[in-house]
C-alpha cells in the first residue's frame, strides 16, 4: 500500500481495534471482579432488572381490565411492590388489573420471594465455579449453612431450596382451594384464587384477588389458618426451615440462628397477640361486636400478619391509637433473616437485646444459648438498625413535603409498612402524587435488599491493619 494517506487510515483503525479490544478485556474484568467481590451489588442488579420487566409489561394495555395502558408511576409502584412482596398497591388488583396483570403479580410475588432465597445461592453457583476454597466459605457462611453443609453442596442446597418453597406454596394451596368450592366459587376461580393467596401468604407479599379482600372471610378459620400459616412459614426464613426438616424438634441439634430466630418470633406473637387484643377489645370499629374467641382469631391474625404478611382483616385507620403504635413496631421488627419477610429482622432484635442485657449484667461477652456472638454481629446489628430508622424517617419527611394534607401519623405508618414490605395501609398510596409514589417504591426497594446488602458488605470486607491506634472511651448514655 503506497498510499501514505490510506496507511495512515489503516493504522487508525488498527489502532482503535486495539483500544477497543482493551476497554472490552477491560470491562469483562471489571464484571468479573464485581461478581466475585460483591455478589450483593449483583443480587441488587438482577432485582433492579426484574422490577424493570414487570413494570413494562404491567404496563401493557393487556395487563388492564379497561384495554388501557396504566401509567408508568401505577405500574412501577405494583411491580415493585410485587417482586419486594410488599402489597401495597395504588390500584386495586381485583378491579384495575386483567388476568394477565394478575399472572403477572403473581409470577412477580414468586419470583421476588423466590430470590431472596435463593439469589445469592444462584450467584454463588455461578461464582463458585471462579473462587477457591475461601471464595466457598464465605458464600456458605453468608447462606447460614456453614457446618451443616459442605463445600461442593451449594447446587443441591439451591435445588432443595426450590423445591421446598414450592412444596410448601403448593400444600397451602391445596388447603384453601376446597373451602373457595364449598364457599360457591367455581373449580377454576377456586383454583385460581387458591394459588394466588397461597403465593401470596407464604412469600408475606399480601396482594389478594377479591375486591373487598379477607372481609367476607374473617371468621372463617378454614381460610384464615392457611393463610397465617404460609405467613408464618415464609417469615422464618429457609435456614430455619431447613434446619427444622433435618432434625425436627431436636432442639439439642438446632443451631443458634435458628434458636433465636424462633424464640424472638414466638415471643412477638405471644405478645403482640395480648397487646392487641387489650387494645382493641372494646373498640366498637373494629372487634367489640365479637365474641371472646371470634376477637382472639382477629388478635392471633393481626399478630402474625403485622410482621409481613400484610393481610387484615380491619382497616388499620380504625385501629386505636396504642394498637397503631403497636403495628409501627411489629413491622419495624419484621421476621427472619433470608426469609420472605422485610423489617429488621428478629434476631437483629435478639442480637441487641442480648447485648443490653450483658451489659447490664457487666458481662464482657454476650452470650446466648451457651455460644458466644462476635463483636461483628453486633455491629452489623447497629447498622442495620440505624439504616432502617434513617430510612423509614427520610421518607416520611419526603412524603410530608409532597402530600401537605398527609398527617404525620399515616405518613409514618405508610413508609415504616413500605420499608418493612408489609403491606398494610391507611389508603394514603392511592391518594399520593407520583413523586410520594416514586419514594414509597424506592423504600420499599430498599428496606428489601437494603439490611441484607448492608449486613454482607459488612460481614465480607475485612481489612487487616498492621498497627493500632490508643484506646480511649467517649462519654456515652
Amino acid at each position: 500500500m503506497n498510499d501514505p494517506v490510506a496507511r495512515h487510515r489503516v493504522g487508525l483503525t488498527e489502532q482503535q481495534r486495539i483500544r477497543r479490544q482493551r476497554r472490552w478485556q477491560h470491562l469483562k474484568t471489571a464484571a468479573a471482579d464485581f461478581t466475585v467481590r460483591s455478589p450483593a451489588r449483583l443480587a441488587l442488579a438482577a432485582f433492579l432488572l426484574v422490577i424493570t420487566i414487570f413494570t413494562s409489561l404491567l404496563a401493557l394495555p393487556l395487563a388492564a381490565a379497561d384495554g388501557e395502558a396504566t401509567a408508568l408511576h401505577d405500574a412501577l409502584f405494583t411491580a415493585v411492590s410485587a417482586v419486594c412482596v410488599t402489597g401495597l398497591t395504588t390500584v386495586s388488583t381485583a378491579i384495575h388489573w386483567s388476568f394477565f396483570g394478575q399472572l403477572m403479580i403473581l409470577i412477580a410475588m414468586f419470583v421476588g420471594g423466590l430470590g431472596i432465597l435463593t439469589i445469592a445461592s444462584l450467584l454463588s453457583l455461578a461464582v463458585s465455579k471462579r473462587l477457591g476454597v475461601r471464595g466457598k466459605l464465605v458464600v456458605q457462611s453468608s447462606l447460614n449453612t456453614a457446618g451443616a453443609s459442605a463445600l461442593g453442596e451449594i447446587g443441591s442446597l439451591l435445588r432443595i431450596v426450590i423445591a421446598t418453597a414450592i412444596s410448601l406454596q403448593l400444600v397451602i394451596a391445596l388447603l384453601l382451594i376446597p373451602r373457595f368450592v364449598v364457599l360457591g366459587e367455581t373449580l377454576g376461580s377456586a383454583i385460581w384464587h387458591g394459588v394466588f393467596y397461597a403465593v401470596s401468604a407464604f412469600n408475606n407479599a399480601g396482594f389478594t384477588p377479591h375486591s373487598n379482600g379477607l372481609v367476607p372471610y374473617n371468621l372463617d378459620g378454614w381460610i384464615l389458618g392457611p393463610l397465617m400459616l404460609g405467613v408464618f412459614l415464609g417469615s422464618l426464613g429457609f435456614p430455619v426451615i431447613m434446619v427444622l426438616l433435618a432434625h425436627r424438634f431436636n432442639y439439642r441439634k438446632w443451631n443458634l440462628h435458628t434458636k433465636l430466630t424462633l424464640a424472638v418470633t414466638v415471643a412477638l406473637l405471644l405478645v403482640g397477640t395480648l397487646l392487641w387484643l387489650i387494645a382493641e377489645w372494646n373498640n366498637a370499629r373494629t372487634i367489640a361486636g365479637l365474641n371472646p374467641a371470634e376477637k382472639f382469631t382477629h388478635a392471633l391474625f393481626a399478630s402474625v400478619m403485622t410482621r409481613s404478611g400484610g393481610f387484615n382483616l380491619v382497616e388499620p385507620d380504625q385501629l386505636e391509637p396504642v394498637s397503631v403504635l403497636l403495628t409501627n413496631a411489629l413491622m419495624f421488627a419484621g421476621g427472619g433473616s433470608a426469609s420472605t419477610a422485610g423489617g429488621i429482622k428478629v434476631t437483629t432484635i435478639a442480637v441487641m437485646f442480648l447485648a443490653i442485657a450483658a451489659e447490664v449484667r457487666g458481662d464482657s461477652e454476650v452470650r446466648a444459648f451457651g455460644r458466644r456472638l462476635p463483636e461483628s454481629t453486633m455491629r452489623v446489628a447497629i447498622s442495620v438498625i440505624v439504616l432502617g430508622a434513617t430510612l423509614v424517617a427520610v421518607a416520611t419527611a419526603a412524603l410530608l413535603v409532597i402530600d401537605t394534607r398527609l398527617s404525620f401519623d399515616k405518613a409514618l405508618f405508610e413508609s415504616i409498612s413500605a420499608f418493612a414490605t408489609v403491606g398494610l395501609s391507611m389508603n394514603v398510596s392511592a391518594n399520593l402524587p407520583p413523586e410520594g409514589k416514586y419514594v414509597l417504591s424506592a423504600l420499599m426497594f430498599a428496606g428489601r435488599i437494603g439490611s441484607i446488602t448492608l449486613a454482607s458488605a459488612l460481614t465480607m470486607r475485612h481489612r487487616d491493619t498492621l498497627y493500632q491506634y490508643p484506646e480511649e472511651r467517649p462519654i456515652v448514655g
